[in-house]
């Protein structure tokens, strides 16, 4: 494991985003969108920050899944990938180097949504932990869409609908009955409930296996579609 490879994708991906104006307003719509929206619709009965934990789980299963997929199939449409590999770069450098540049921007924007909830102390702490965690789950959703994927068109489609689901399946949950009992076994449905519980029970059995459930499911979607792309 080469820590100056690392960095060095790192930086690639920073350069490459600069640029694609594009994913760079992915990462900034929903925290810009949670700020306007806290601060300029003031509702009779409605919660205080009622908009920070459903943006929040709406950005998570959004940002990191269909940025994560767009770039690696981009860059295995473009051989750019295979140049890498080519050229010593060990898979895990390469999606070490990638992942944790999306996992920093989308942490950046889920402190954004922390200070707009207002979150202090050990809140402020749980908060970023639930974050975190739902963006590492995404995050290998999306390296294994854009792993299995022909090219960055594919990718796009698949991401799109499978961010659909998880972004808004828990939104809509809020208003049908039917669609919340679907939520519960959905990682971003727990999400988006651990989010709304900040300060109450925590972590309950139901939500540690769903996560974990899905957590497993993820992993092995992921190895799968790596080792059909040749990177593991």
């Amino acid at each position: 494991m080469n820590g100056r490879k690392i960095i060095a994708i790192f930086r690639k991906q920073i350069k490459d985003t600069m640029k694609n104006k594009t994913v760079l307003i992915q990462f900034l719509m929903f925290p810009l969108l949670v700020v306007i929206m806290d601060r300029s619709m003031q509702m009779k009965d409605m919660p205080e920050h009622f908009f920070v934990p459903l943006f929040a789980t709406m950005y998570i299963g959004m940002a990191p899944l269909t940025n994560m997929a767009a770039i690696l199939s981009e860059e295995k449409e473009k051989n750019t990938l295979r140049v890498l590999l080519m050229s010593n770069v060990k898979p895990a450098e390469y999606l070490i180097g990638v992942g944790s540049y999306i996992v920093l921007i989308c942490m950046l924007g889920a402190g954004v949504f922390a200070v707009t909830g207002e979150y202090k102390g050990r809140e402020l702490w749980e908060f970023l932990l639930i974050m975190l965690v739902g963006i590492l789950i995404s995050l290998l959703i999306g390296a294994a869409i854009g792993a299995w994927s022909k090219n960055e068109m594919s990718a796009v489609s698949v991401s799109v609908l499978v961010m659909t689901v998880f972004s808004f399946i828990p939104m809509i949950a809020m208003f049908n009955a039917r669609v919340k009992d679907i939520s519960r076994f959905l990682w971003s449905g727990q999400i988006n409930r651990l989010l709304n519980q900040m300060g109450g029970t925590g972590l309950d059995m139901e939500t540690a296996c769903v996560l974990l459930a899905n957590g497993a499911i993820v992993v092995f979607l992921f190895e799968m579609a790596y080792k059909k792309c040749g990177l593991v």
